[in-house]
């Protein structure tokens, strides 16, 4: 724009520079040229950005006996040759001296160390004594002619370098004082205040009610704010309505060392044909197996039909009284009392999730999802019957095909009946034989995936159980 101070790029660049070819590059160049087949040489020269006529520059160089000349050389004085004898009586004397200051700086720590040695005691009463006189010996080292750095000699008495720094340079002290705000009441006021609300006439109403009921005839004492905090510093703040108290739910703890001993159950929806249509999949699974026990697709979510599925699988699985526990959320089938009045029939023990608290049913939830993002898992289904046709061959694929991370790529009916130790048996067998075979490809002797021997449910931070 006419009329306007142009402005300097502030972008810095590179100063352009041409491409130099050593001599040894260029004899690589023209080797690898006489060696190339027909129709690999413009590849040769295209990868190295070349030209035919710098390769034919380069050949008849050779042919000349010019390689010598053909390096870059640099330009400006030659320098004398160097005696290589000198050069060597000058690097030892270099090093030599530079030695010579290393012990000596060695042995000043060495002795400044004995002198304070006394102080390096682990009692607490005289910590802060001990640490002031290391903090001295620190600067009088650093300071005097023995050329000690700061660094060595805080590692040496272990001393901080901050808290040397620190002590040079103290933070300003700010005289301690109380602030209170120019508009808060007195404490007489507060106590008037504190008296009102008490009175017989306003020890049953709120503080709100209180302050309208005084605005009313022409009162103001404080704000409503003002009358909670007075009251609170008396704890005089306390709920007194006879409203529901909810109880305090304690997090369910549950461990299994083997199949069969805990179970969790839960429902999801499955989208059905039209918007707010769903079908609904019961699924139990075993906690530390991760199989799938049983499983059930209805129109409706019940309690009779979660009865039912319940009671068939524990017959499936052949079940004794007293060795099974089954976790479920708080979902209306899961509280229902027929299934309650079904397991203490069966003896099997029941326990609860938290209300809204999803993580205390995790293998549920986590079965769930893996249900759900499968690629083929479809947006609706049509009817009841499509439904039950994809849970078929998914639940088959769960058990049976399915290397579940969780339980050393095993799959659940693998470890759920028991043949886990033939699969790491023969596992470790392949493993071995690779490492046989290729020693050098391993730092150590490869091992198959851990089986886990436990599985829990909110695992205490100190277990209390027998694990």
């Amino acid at each position: 724009m006419v009329g306007q101070t142009s402005r300097p790029d502030p972008e810095v660049v590179e100063k352009a520079k041409r491409r130099r070819f050593s001599a040894e590059y260029k004899l690589s160049i023209v080797r690898q040229a006489e060696a190339c087949r027909p129709g690999e040489l413009g590849a040769l020269l295209r990868k190295e950005g070349l030209y035919f006529s710098n390769l034919s520059c380069w050949r008849r160089q050779i042919a000349e006996g010019q390689l010598a000349a053909l390096s870059s050389r640099k330009r400006g004085r030659k320098g004398r040759p160097e005696d290589p004898v000198f050069k060597r009586i000058t690097e030892l004397e270099r090093e030599n001296e530079r030695l010579r200051k290393r012990l000596q700086q060695a042995e000043d720590i060495i002795e400044l160390q004995k002198k304070n040695f006394r102080c390096t005691g682990d009692y607490d009463e005289e910590s802060r004594r001990r640490r002031e006189e290391l903090i001295m010996a620190v600067e009088e080292a650093a300071a005097g002619s023995t050329g000690i750095r700061i660094s060595a000699a805080c590692r040496a008495l272990g001393v901080a370098r901050s808290s040397l720094y620190r002590r040079r340079r103290p933070a300003p002290a700010v005289a301690g004082r109380v602030y209170k705000c120019y508009r808060s009441l007195t404490d007489e006021e507060r106590q008037n205040v504190l008296s009102v609300l008490n009175s017989e006439r306003f020890m049953d109403q709120a503080p709100a009610e209180i302050y309208a009921t005084l605005l009313d005839e022409g009162i103001y004492l404080c704000s409503v704010r003002t009358m909670y905090r007075i009251l609170a510093e008396q704890d005089e703040v306390r709920e007194r309505r006879n409203q529901l108290r909810h109880p305090q739910y304690s997090k369910p703890e549950l461990l299994a060392t083997a199949p069969n001993q805990v179970w969790s159950w839960d429902i999801t929806k499955l989208k059905g044909p039209a918007k707010w249509t769903y079908f609904y999949l019961y699924v139990i699974i075993d906690i530390f197996s991760r199989y799938v026990v049983g499983w059930l697709v209805a129109h409706r979510e019940s309690a009779s039909l979660a009865e039912r599925l319940i009671r068939e699988t524990v017959e499936k699985q052949g079940i004794a009284r007293g060795q099974l526990v089954i976790h479920a959320d708080r979902g209306s089938s899961m509280t229902s009392k027929p299934v309650a009045c079904l397991l203490a029939d069966l003896g099997v023990t029941k326990t609860h999730s938290r209300p809204h608290v999803s993580n205390d049913n995790p293998y549920s939830e986590s079965q769930f999802k893996t249900l759900k993002y499968r690629p083929e898992f479809p947006s609706r289904f049509s009817s009841i019957e499509e439904a039950r046709s994809f849970c078929v061959p998914f639940f088959s694929w769960y058990n049976k095909e399915h290397h579940h991370s969780g339980i050393g790529f095993l799959t659940p009916e693998t470890l759920h009946y028991g043949s886990a130790a033939e699969v790491t048996a023969a596992r470790q067998a392949t493993l071995l034989a690779a490492y046989s075979a290729h020693p050098e490809r391993f730092n150590k002797p490869p091992q198959p995936p851990t089986v886990p021997t436990a599985a829990w449910i909110n695992q205490p931070t100190s277990p209390h159980r027998d694990a």
